[in-house]
């Protein structure tokens, strides 16, 4: 991918020559890797029309040679941002750019102090996260991997789910599959949650037992090439009472309706109604006590967020989740998920697996 790493970094210096920076400082690693393949675990990239250069430590020098082109490796002297700050005065960048969301205190501390009077810091956050929400065709072919290996995992262990296993028994098989498809890890901690922990929308598996008539929830995604997928489907040991068929329908439709509502231009706010509505109508939207979705990417959690209000339009590239649920205390929960690409005019379903009720 070094033609598509130059290609970001062309796109991103013209952002920085806009802005009149000397040059841009990026200390995440999704960032950095988005930009130059580096996969190391601590560094500092300098963009700058000078030339893009790398700050890191001895551990990863010969590990960013290899994994880079066009990058300058430069050997960090004491801490990082201290040796990054020598770097940018050495080289007389002063109006330097970097994201407060991405340095600590002390970091920006260290930093100004090794600057001195020539510091000029200006605040440039989302920059690169910005030219990370529009996928190309590469990464969108690695993404439907992702996905498509993480609609396999889940059809697996469904035949393992049953009345006395544990659920933190799930979690480990579901993660365990991820990896022996190929997967680098899980994108996050994979949820498992029956009975009524499924009305907690991000509880983590536990030593708790399934029982016969619990739903549960089932919430995964895997890393694949660096890029990641996220999934949720709700199940029912035994045959569903008319109660929750009704909720899990009303969900599914809800899901349905945010679904066909993406397409490029349409704003993100409007995809989140379209599943609020349904359930409005329902009587059930007070139970849906989160957004309807986020973009994916490098991370699991990325710009646009699909939620009430958000007035950003989805554009052609974007990969989002859809994931309405309903929450109901003491009983449970039901969530369904997928990863969906916005395209002009229309989308592409990345995940596979079906949405309907499945009851085991």
């Amino acid at each position: 991918m070094t033609t598509e790493h130059a290609k970001r970094r062309k796109a991103l210096l013209a952002e920085i020559f806009h802005r009149k920076l000397d040059c841009l400082l990026v200390t995440h690693p999704a960032n950095w890797f988005y930009l130059t393949g580096y996969t190391g675990e601590s560094g500092a990239l300098i963009v700058s029309r000078r030339g893009i250069t790398l700050v890191t430590d001895g551990r990863f020098i010969v590990q960013a040679a290899e994994e880079t082109r066009g990058v300058k490796i430069e050997l960090q002297q004491g801490g990082l941002l201290a040796a990054t700050g020598s770097f940018l005065k050495k080289k007389g960048l002063r109006r330097i750019g970097y994201d407060a969301s991405q340095l600590t205190v002390q970091q920006l501390k260290s930093l100004k102090k090794t600057l001195g009077g020539r510091w000029r810091g200006l605040e440039a956050g989302g920059l690169v996260e910005r030219l990370r929400m529009l996928k190309d065709a590469q990464e969108l072919a690695v993404m439907r991997k992702a996905a498509i290996l993480a609609g396999e995992v889940l059809e697996d262990v469904l035949k393992l789910i049953k009345p006395g296993i544990r659920e933190i028994e799930i979690a480990a098989e579901i993660e365990f599959q991820m990896k022996k498809r190929g997967a680098r890890r899980a994108s996050f901690e994979t949820i498992v949650a029956s009975g009524p922990r499924g009305a907690l929308p991000h509880a983590r598996p536990t030593a708790k037992k399934l029982r016969k008539n619990e739903l549960v929830v089932l919430d995964l995604g895997a890393i694949l090439g660096h890029y990641c997928s996220d999934m949720t489907r709700t199940v029912h040991l035994g045959h569903a009472s008319k109660r929750i068929r009704g909720w899990y329908r009303s969900v599914q439709v809800a899901q349905e309706a945010a679904v066909d509502a993406v397409k490029a231009g349409v704003t993100c706010g409007e995809v989140d109604a379209a599943a609020r509505e349904v359930l409005r109508k329902n009587g059930l939207d007070n139970y849906f006590v989160h957004s309807t979705g986020h973009g994916l990417g490098l991370e699991v959690h990325e710009d646009p967020r699909i939620a009430r209000g958000q007035a950003v339009r989805l554009e052609a590239g974007n990969v989002i989740t859809i994931e309405p649920g309903v929450y109901v205390e003491g009983v449970g929960g039901v969530r369904i998920e997928d990863d969906v690409a916005v395209q002009e005019g229309s989308r592409e379903v990345l995940t596979r697996v079906t949405r309907d009720l499945i009851e085991l």
